[in-house]
């Protein structure tokens, strides 16, 4: 059963079909429809992804220390947010990881926000867009570990500070840390299917009043979501640059 084509979906593919199916080539992967190779949650991370450009771009240069307006007063909450929380979590050489943990969240939350939009749906509750949010994860936290401590330093964390607990330790740790994409992927996914799910129920039983506090509900999720992803990512780091004392 195939999924119902957005209207930015159908531009997509009317339009830079070819595109796509380059693109796909490049990776080794064929589209079932050549014609239509565009999916919606892919469109819908573009769209995301140009916005948190365009929003960026208008903001950059309005950025005033005298006379900051209201958009740079709500993005100096977030970073304010951000930056507090990488400190406690990740200590005062957190700021080097700032960049990426403020891309995570704007992208994951926009991502989750962009399904109240009527005619748009959240590509976070299509597996592959969190699995690949989360992966992202796993790789920046893993180099990381590496530019902190170098390679041979970083691979003895997983033998545990016992040598002869190393036998059992390693094959744990390995676990552990290929659990991490799996569960950041699941807890995402799952919470922004069902909320989306609950949502359009609601839409479709009645148009008064009820919707709305889904919707709410959906706005408090997405944001839940996105500082949990974001946060998890943070703890991630901080285990992997963390000196012994």
């Amino acid at each position: 059963m195939h999924e119902a084509e957005l209207w930015v979906t159908k531009l997509f593919n009317d339009y830079l079909a070819g595109v796509g199916n380059t693109v796909l080539g490049l990776a080794g992967v064929h589209a079932e429809n050549a014609a239509r190779p565009w999916a919606n949650f892919v469109t819908m991370q573009l769209l995301v992804a140009l916005f948190i450009v365009v929003v960026f771009a208008v903001l950059r240069p309005r950025l005033s220390a005298d006379r900051p307006g209201k958009l740079q007063h709500v993005f100096e909450l977030v970073y304010d947010f951000l930056h507090g929380q990488t400190e406690e979590q990740v200590g005062h050489h957190g700021h080097s990881y700032l960049a990426f943990f403020g891309t995570i969240f704007f992208f994951v939350l926009f991502c989750n926000l962009i399904g109240i939009i009527p005619g748009f749906e959240s590509p976070t509750m299509i597996p592959s867009v969190p699995a690949g949010c989360a992966v992202a994860a796993f790789l920046y936290y893993n180099i990381a570990g590496v530019q902190a401590h170098g390679l041979w330093k970083y691979l003895a964390h997983f033998a545990g500070p016992m040598p002869l607990l190393a036998p059992l330790m390693i094959p744990i740790e390995l676990v552990s840390h290929m659990a991490r994409p799996l569960s950041l992927t699941i807890r995402l996914f799952a919470n922004m299917y069902a909320g989306e799910q609950v949502t359009m129920v609601f839409l479709s039983l009645t148009y008064f009043l009820v919707p709305a506090v889904f919707m709410g509900l959906h706005v408090f999720v997405s944001l839940l979501q996105a500082y949990i992803f974001t946060l998890l990512t943070m703890m991630y780091v901080s285990g992997a640059t963390a000196h012994d004392h």
